[in-house]
């Protein structure tokens, strides 16, 4: 069994909490803070996708403006 076996989909309740146990034992005071920046940085991963979901839909109402343009002209 690999060790990486016990992170996979189905971790169970004593698993969880030996995790946060040892969480909490290497951060300590600092676990707020490291938490803080944790969820900013899944922000700004949500929306840098968001921003290139934007770029994509753009591209492509550009291109059927284009392509409708054409059929009109034909």
């Amino acid at each position: 069994m690999s060790p990486l076996f016990a992170f996979g989909p189905a971790m169970s309740p004593t698993t969880l909490i030996i995790v946060a146990a040892i969480a909490f034992l290497l951060f300590g005071n600092r676990l707020p803070s490291v938490m803080r920046s944790l969820g900013r940085s899944v922000t700004e991963f949500k929306k840098g996708v968001a921003g290139i979901e934007d770029d994509i839909n753009e591209a492509v109402a550009k291109a059927e403006k284009s392509v409708d343009a054409s059929d009109k002209h034909e």
